[in-house]
């Protein structure tokens, strides 16, 4: 199933069901927390990563997660992520303010 670009608006429930085809109620986002837009669905964050790359996006604003439909949590872990130079050398997002930029952006355009 591909991935989806969602941009500026809130996804339909349709698009919903195909980000979350292949993992069930879970769904992998990667957010550019600049551009407020976001990929979902999806394996892999890398997949996501790579597609909003070759939309402008740049590396720097990018951060991998998920949403799980079923209880609305929204999760800030992915190997790309992983930024020593950046202060964050873990698999999840360690700086408050990102964390909270990535949750504004899940919330406003898949809850």
């Amino acid at each position: 199933m591909p991935i989806i670009i969602i941009r500026n608006r809130k996804a339909t429930k349709k698009e919903l069901d195909k980000m979350s085809y292949e993992l069930g109620d879970y769904i992998k986002v990667v957010v550019d927390v600049e551009k407020e837009i976001l990929t979902a669905g999806g394996v892999r964050h890398v997949q996501g990563k790579e597609l909003l790359l070759q939309n402008g996006s740049m590396q720097e604003n990018l951060w991998g997660g998920g949403f799980d439909l079923e209880t609305n949590e929204v999760d800030f872990g992915s190997m790309i992520n992983i930024r020593p130079n950046r202060n964050n050398p873990s698999r999840e997002v360690l700086m408050p303010e990102v964390r909270k930029k990535i949750e504004e952006i899940v919330r406003k355009l898949l809850k």
